[in-house]
């Protein structure tokens, strides 16, 4: 019984380096994207991230047509795209009638399309899935640097503005009548968001990147409703989905970063059915009643 756990749980991880270095690789990504996704939840702009994720491909695409598939040169170019795409769309927004949903949707579905057409100009149907659908088991020691480096900034910058983060979610017009850094506020997490997305291309490829930042924050909120303790439950959640999606791939051949997401989505099932803030089950089981 106990071999048969070990040979099940543990032993991917200690026979194989490219199992460790992608559960490496999943827990930094987890540890940055944990507090993003549920800042982006409680700000009601969880689509936001997925148009965000997207916005990064025509940057990594021009960054793969000058270099191949160069961590630095997918990185910066992602990095440049996602931070023209966000101020694109803030600038439309504040001057045409459009609010910022539609702005971001308009760039996000060019962005796509751009980015798709760019790879297959030079790379194989391989390189095209490799920039959609990431590899999570060929992390190499410079992607596994950068994870962590991604992480590491995200934290230290999510500690320095966290009340006013916190603040905005709550009451966002308090927060402009008592302090004029609201707009930088938003502009920081926004870039925020951008880099944790690259890091999560680098990974789980463009179509991916969003899911481990929203689904552990929504499957979270089911479970608590403090946000330090939804910060909290959402690093289990994506540590736990880290785990189960690669021991899910490795036993029984299937696609590593796809996996991982269908783990997340799993315990997000679990969590909408018997989550005690909100559950299904929860909301439609008869409730006691106090008596006198």
């Amino acid at each position: 019984m106990i071999q048969a756990a070990y040979d099940l749980l543990i032993g991917p991880f200690v026979e194989f380096e490219f199992m460790r270095r992608a559960l490496i690789g999943s827990f930094a990504l987890t540890l940055g994207a944990a507090p993003i996704g549920v800042f982006l939840l409680l700000r009601r702009m969880s689509l936001v991230g997925d148009a965000m994720a997207h916005a990064i491909l025509p940057g990594a695409a021009i960054g793969y047509l000058v270099a191949g598939l160069s961590l630095g040169a997918m990185t910066v170019g992602g990095l440049v795209a996602g931070c023209l795409v966000a101020v694109l769309a803030g600038v439309v927004t504040r001057n045409t009638l459009l609010r910022e949903d539609a702005s971001l949707a308009s760039f996000y579905i060019i962005s796509l399309a751009l980015g798709v057409t760019l790879v297959s100009l030079k790379g194989s149907n391989i390189d095209l899935l490799h920039v959609l659908f990431g590899s999570v088991l060929a992390l190499d020691d410079n992607t596994l640097l950068l994870l962590a480096s991604i992480s590491t900034l995200t934290l230290f910058v999510v500690a320095f503005i966290y009340r006013p983060l916190v603040l905005e979610c709550v009451d966002p017009g308090f927060l402009r009548s008592v302090s004029g850094a609201g707009a930088a506020i938003h502009l920081v997490f926004l870039c925020l968001v951008v880099i944790n997305l690259i890091g999560g291309f680098h990974a789980m490829g463009t179509l991916l990147a969003v899911g481990m930042l929203m689904l552990p924050a929504i499957a979270a909120r089911f479970w608590c409703s403090g946000v330090a303790t939804m910060i909290g439950v959402s690093l289990l959640i994506g540590m736990a989905s880290s785990v189960i999606g690669l021991v899910l791939s490795y036993h029984a051949g299937l696609a590593t970063g796809p996996t991982i997401i269908l783990a997340a989505g799993a315990i997000y099932i679990v969590s909408l059915l018997i989550g005690p803030h909100g559950g299904l089950i929860r909301q439609f089981a008869p409730q006691r009643h106090l008596e006198a």
